[in-house]
């Protein structure tokens, strides 16, 4: 039986450098439930280093979170990947690293905060998370779909760090699982204005980097139950799954 998910799967901790310091895992939960969403998606720029502490904190607070992370193409595109195994997102995490060069400057970029359950810090990520690797576009949604994730294109309204933005199209035979519509734009205008999106499942999620954004948009998955192999048939609208931008 198909039940109503409300998902924001785009969400920030204080681990990504434009992340503000109040993204820490309890707090970011306990706003997901005053919105009254059932999934959030933890996906930090380049890194997943927060993700199971925000998982741990789900837990104790009801919500379910899931693993995923925002990796940024030498194209400069923006792409949300998620995944239901931890060990494959911490598969893609190493290639990300491998291919993710520079120093982070905190005076320049922010901190990059890395922190436990309980919003302790723990440590600090000294690599340019905000920068991008020399992972070309085509080859990250190759590997997160051999890694068993699915690949959606983060903010495509967007002038920057968006696949229409910096490439101007959505380039043949690209297999992306979804496209994501920031929160600023509606998606009935987005499709009147981009015709080539129309081909795919459009979402919108917040893209929080600070607590009072969590929720302010999200999508409705209609699905059995709330995981990253469910998400991905609503996208495809795959045995009566659905996915419905709010």
């Amino acid at each position: 039986m198909l039940e109503e998910f409300k998902g924001d799967l785009h969400v920030h901790t204080c681990l990504s450098p434009c992340g503000d310091f109040s993204m820490l895992p309890a707090l970011i939960v306990m706003k997901a439930k005053e919105k009254n969403l059932d999934i959030i998606g933890i996906c930090d720029h380049n890194s997943t280093e927060n993700v199971q502490a925000v998982k741990k904190a789900g837990k104790m607070g009801g919500v379910t979170v899931i693993g995923g992370i925002e990796i940024t193409s030498q194209e400069e595109v923006h792409i949300l990947a998620l995944f239901d195994n931890d060990a494959d997102l911490l598969r893609i995490q190493n290639v990300v690293y491998e291919h993710l060069p520079g120093v982070n400057d905190e005076d320049v970029f922010g901190e990059q905060l890395i922190v436990d359950e309980k919003d302790r810090i723990l440590g600090i990520n000294n690599r340019l998370l905000i920068g991008a690797t020399t992972l070309l576009l085509e080859q990250i949604v190759e590997i997160v779909h051999q890694l068993g994730g699915i690949a959606i294109a983060s903010h495509i309204d967007r002038e920057a760090f968006s696949i229409i933005g910096q490439l101007g199209f959505i380039p043949d035979g690209l297999n992306l699982d979804g496209l994501e519509v920031s929160p600023l734009n509606a998606v009935k205008e987005v499709r009147a204005k981009l015709p080539q999106v129309n081909d795919f499942s459009i979402v919108s999620f917040s893209d929080a980097h600070y607590l009072e954004d969590i929720g302010k948009k999200y999508t409705s998955f209609f699905m059995e139950k709330a995981s990253v192999n469910e998400i991905g048939k609503a996208l495809l609208n795959k045995e009566g799954r659905k996915a419905e931008a709010r």
